[in-house]
């Protein structure tokens, strides 16, 4: 069996507030179609790919909000995205802001998707841990108001059967928190794929600024080696309406190496690849789990949210 996934880290520039979804989705498409030209099998586009990062926005109306939210997906703007990944055979994966009634009850989400060649959903992924603030605050440069627009995940993490392996999704900041890979790695998981949209200046600490890139390169090689998995982390990218965001999209090996990284701020693809079998390099000796692992002594683990 092929182990091997030509992997396409598609980073996108930045996306203005007055763009529609539809240049969005050309734009997908055509950074698509290059991955595709040089043979990859699975795409992943960034977290909110369809629309500007409208969490940096005070919005009292809520149906202003609603509007940057999707009721089903596919819909009408991204068939063409769909329709056209399932005529080239590639796999994507992508985010964008999820309105789901469940049981009769609306709820918001930031959503990722991950598709077969087939263009047909496998797995969705709402995400867990929703960092910003919950009411608007003035004296920031822009607000990240993720915990006012967003419910966190009650799903979980979990990882689904994908291109002869198993792939899991995580979404921006959850990659800065060790517990995601674990979970993705404990359900067999031997890749993750992780969009984001982070902005170099940091508010609340601004004395680490100009340790953004570093940050995200420590967590995504971390999660990488202390799993041994496959990360594929991809930028939203550029000065989004005034809003310096980082990029760095990367693709880490097993063993925490970077072995394609995005060199601009703006639509670009990086290819890998992904020999899953690599990840037998870490987990039959570094981190042989059931050799190794001890969860009598993590209890504190999944007992507390602080001290």
């Amino acid at each position: 069996m092929n182990r091997m996934i030509r992997t396409a880290a598609a980073q996108m520039g930045p996306i203005s507030r007055d763009e529609t979804r539809v240049s969005a989705v050309v734009r997908m498409i055509a950074l698509l179609e290059q991955a595709a030209a040089q043979n990859a099998d699975l795409v992943v586009f960034p977290e909110l790919a369809l629309t500007s990062f409208f969490p940096r926005w005070f919005m009292p109306d809520q149906s202003e909000v609603d509007s940057y939210f999707e009721t089903e997906m596919p819909n009408t703007v991204t068939a063409p995205l769909f329709r056209r990944a399932r005529d080239l055979r590639v796999a994507i994966s992508f985010g964008y802001a999820e309105l789901h009634r469940q049981d009769g009850i609306l709820h918001r989400y930031n959503t990722a998707i991950l598709t077969d060649r087939a263009g047909q959903i496998l797995s969705r992924y709402r995400k867990v841990h929703l960092p910003g603030h919950g009411e608007e605050e003035p004296w920031r440069p822009f607000q990240h108001l993720e915990k006012r627009y967003f419910e966190p995940s009650p799903f979980g993490f979990h990882a689904a059967d994908a291109l002869n392996g198993r792939i899991g999704l995580a979404i921006c900041n959850d990659r800065r928190w060790p517990e995601t890979y674990r979970e993705l790695a404990l359900d067999g998981a031997e890749m993750v794929l992780i969009g984001y949209n982070t902005p170099r200046h940091y508010p609340p600490a601004p004395e680490h600024d100009h340790l953004q890139d570093f940050h995200n390169h420590l967590s995504l090689q971390a999660g990488a080696y202390a799993n041994g998995m496959w990360v594929i982390g991809v930028a939203k990218a550029g000065v989004e309406e005034g809003c310096d965001l980082i990029g760095g999209s990367a693709i880490v090996a097993p063993t925490g190496e970077i072995v394609a990284q995005a060199k601009t701020l703006g639509d670009e693809i990086i290819l890998a690849d992904c020999d899953l079998t690599r990840c037998a390099e870490i987990r039959a000796n570094i981190f042989d789990f059931a050799q190794h692992r001890r969860p009598e002594a993590y209890t504190r683990i999944a007992a507390r949210n602080g001290q």
